[in-house]
């Protein structure tokens, strides 16, 4: 398709977004999901669009589940852009995105808005603007609440989000410590994933006295980590050791509670670990 043609093809679609047809709506939500899925220049395109970001986000506020994920699809492909970026992280985006988090209108949408938050943040300039916008607060929350089925995403975009110094402490005053070591020892039998996600959050926020503090709070908190070690998901051991690390370096009562653990003797099993994988054809 010529760039003439491709132009008017999204002059028509975002015109037939504002249809009061929902089946209008969403066949030009359609189109504009498969313009943008894999081209760099047709996100450009259309994010140059007149009233395009507009539109789009008018198009959030539907209330068709299916209209609002369609729309998502579309950010999160014009997002997959790093010169877009920072135009699409402004407050009313930022706000729409902490809706969908807290308030989901269906699992899809959840997910697609997690990942979303999570490519716009991998833009350091786009962190500050997810903390002080109450996204962290949103993760949290939700992430704290039934098991969803978008937890995996959720995880990522606050992952990605403490990167940044000033968001661990937002996550930490959030209560991110006992909804993550939560979630540690809830999913160590069949979320693997899961867990190893929350410990490299962990071990991020171990990085900094309030998230370290608040680790020592935490009941037993060598005890879960030993058994994490005990465990065969690698990435959760290597984010189970950062802590412990962080811990036995500022006190001296995490050591001797790891020495009445027998921490010896879960370091032996750790030295041999690889050994015995090979020996299981692991």
């Amino acid at each position: 398709m010529t760039t003439t043609r491709l132009r008017d093809s999204i002059f028509e679609c975002l015109a037939d977004a504002k249809s009061d047809s929902d089946d209008v709506k969403q066949k030009a939500l359609k189109t504009l999901v498969s313009i943008t899925k894999v081209s760099p220049q047709n996100r450009n395109l259309l994010a140059q669009t007149d009233e395009a970001l507009p539109t789009l986000l008018s198009s959030l506020e539907s209330s068709s589940p299916l209209l609002q994920t369609l729309t998502l699809s579309i950010l999160f492909n014009l997002s997959l852009n790093p010169n877009l970026k920072q135009s699409l992280t402004d407050t009313e985006t930022i706000y729409c995105l902490n809706s969908f988090i807290t308030s989901p209108v269906s699992p899809e949408s959840s997910k697609i808005a997690a990942s979303l938050i999570c490519s716009l943040a991998m833009l350091d300039k786009n962190k500050a603007k997810f903390g002080v916008a109450n996204t962290i607060q949103c993760l949290v929350k939700a992430v704290s609440g039934s098991r969803s089925l978008a937890a995996h995403h959720l995880l990522s975009s606050l992952t990605e989000l403490v990167q940044f110094h000033g968001n661990c402490s937002v996550a930490v005053r959030a209560g991110a410590v006992p909804v993550l070591i939560k979630l540690v020892e809830e999913s160590r039998a069949d979320g693997e994933d899961l867990a190893g996600t929350s410990l490299a959050i962990l071990s991020l926020l171990a990085r900094f006295n309030e998230g370290l503090s608040a680790l020592r709070k935490t009941d037993e908190i060598v005890n879960i980590m030993l058994e994490v070690l005990k465990g065969r998901c690698m990435l959760s051991k290597e984010g189970a050791a950062e802590v412990l690390i962080r811990l036995f370096e500022e006190s001296e009562g995490c050591v001797r509670d790891a020495l009445r653990l027998e921490f010896s003797s879960v370091l032996a099993d750790l030295s041999s670990w690889p050994a015995t994988q090979e020996d299981d054809g692991g």
